[in-house]
This record gives structure tokens, sequence and C-alpha cells, in this order.
């Protein structure tokens, strides 16, 4: 899967572990590793933390994926040295961070999995908002096979996708789930056939992308939020978030571009 044909490139680094490829209001960004599968280093870590910290004003969608037929294979195993437990602890926290920054950062963004999406590379996947596989795909949490815990989020993110029941068993068995499975079970939204799913994300995000950036933050934002509330806690911040979208420019122009019988045209 290569970046769409005319984008500019954003990073003219071909050996940075992270290629950021502008394309309109759209942002391509592709693991680049493919000699690991594209497993995650601390630098390809803290570059998908700086995008996500501060992306491009210009860009209101980004698409996440892997060169060389792989998503990601998950940690770098190679990087990691004995470390004290209060060192182990600071290193999951600093992917805590990065994951909360693709999944709340108020940027809306569509992954494409084929190939390996294993331990921190679905951690990953599981961050972003619209999932797209390809046949290829193949999922799996093999960190108890290696004498390890999870440490990117699986127990909350994935745990919530497949409940705690299913992802137990996953973390014991190291059972791996095909595309069409992981479809089924929700890791993925949309199943495509080889080769397309980068079409797909463009056709995605181009939709995202003419939402009202207002309903597309408050989505990001708020859903998962008002799924950690209670009942009438999560009805309130749903009004609240209500109150919002439909008391300002956005609305109006929503309003009368449907009168009108046009598409909005939203700022």
């Amino acid at each position: 899967m290569n970046a769409p044909n005319g984008a500019a490139m954003r990073d003219d680094d071909a050996a940075a572990p992270l290629r950021i490829t502008i394309d309109g209001p759209i942002a391509f960004l592709a693991f680049n590793r493919p000699e690991k599968r594209n497993a995650i280093s601390d630098a390809l870590l803290d570059r998908l933390k700086r995008f996500f910290a501060a992306p491009p004003e210009a860009v209101r969608v980004a698409v996440l994926h892997g060169l060389g037929g792989h998503f990601s294979a998950g940690l770098d195993l190679s990087e990691q040295v004995a470390r004290e437990p209060a060192e182990v602890m600071r290193h999951s926290r600093g992917w805590h961070q990065v994951m909360d920054e693709i999944q709340f950062g108020g940027l809306p963004v569509v992954s494409v999995l084929n190939g390996a999406v294993i331990g921190g590379g679905l951690e990953i996947a599981a961050s972003t908002h619209v999932r797209i596989a390809e046949p290829s795909a193949r999922f799996q949490l093999p960190e108890g096979k290696r004498g390890i815990f999870v440490g990117g989020g699986a127990t909350v993110r994935i745990g919530r996708i497949l409940g705690a029941d299913r992802l137990t068993e996953m973390m014991l068995t190291g059972r791996s789930y095909d595309a069409e499975t992981g479809h089924r079970l929700g890791l993925a939204h949309y199943l495509v056939g080889d080769g397309e799913g980068i079409a797909k994300a463009r056709e995605l995000a181009t939709e995202i992308a003419a939402n009202a950036p207002l309903v597309n933050y408050l989505v990001i934002q708020a859903v998962s939020r008002i799924d950690d509330m209670g009942r009438g806690d999560g009805l309130f911040a749903e009004s609240l978030s209500a109150a919002l979208s439909q008391t300002g420019t956005d609305a109006r122009e929503g309003l009368r571009a449907f009168l009108e019988k046009r598409d909005p045209r939203f700022r």
C-alpha cells in the first residue's frame, strides 16, 4: 500500500520510521519499518506522539497504515532491555499517552489493517476511530506466550470491543483471529479486498473531512467518555454536546444547505 499519487510529502526523510503524506485535508501516516513488520520502536512511537499532539492545521482526518504488507507486529522486542518495575510502568504509561493522543486528540483517524496486527499494533489500531481490514489481516495478543502482560491499553480498548471474557481467552491462548472473524467481532468495521484498503480509507476520510469539525470533535471526545458514565450522567453529557453543536455557525450552514438542497460548506 503506497501513499496516494500526487500527494505532497511533509516528512522528506525516506528512512523515517513514520512517513507522513499530506493530501488536502487528509494526512496519510505510514509505518515504515517493513524489515521488522513495522514493529513499534521508541522512535516511531515518538513520531506518532508528535504528529497527533500538533497535527497540521489544514488536516481534518488521518489515515494510518503500514508499508510492506503489514500494519504492525507490535512492540519492537529487540529494543527491550532489563528494566526495573518503575521503568516498565513509565514505558507503559508512555504508550497510554500516545494512544490517548490518537483517540482523543480531536482528529478522526482511519486505520488500514493488513498482515500482522499484533500486540502493540492491535493496541494502536484499537485507538483509531474507523478500522478497515484487508483479507491478510491477522489479529493477535501473544504477550502471554512471551512471558509479559500487555501494556499499551489492550485491557481497556480491546476489552471494550471484545468483552472481558473473550479478551481473557485471547490473551491466555495467544490465538490469532483472521480478517473475517476480526470483522465479525468488531476489531474492524469494514472488510475489503486485497489492496483495497487505502482506496476505502480515502473514501471514508473524505466523507468524514466534509463533516462539521465541531461535530467530529464532539463525537471523538464524548462517545467514549459517555460509555464510561452512568445512564443519567451520559444523557446529560449528550445534551451538552447537542447544545454545543446546534447553536453555532456550522449548524446554521447545515440547515441552510438542507433547505437549499446542496452540500454544506463547513468552515
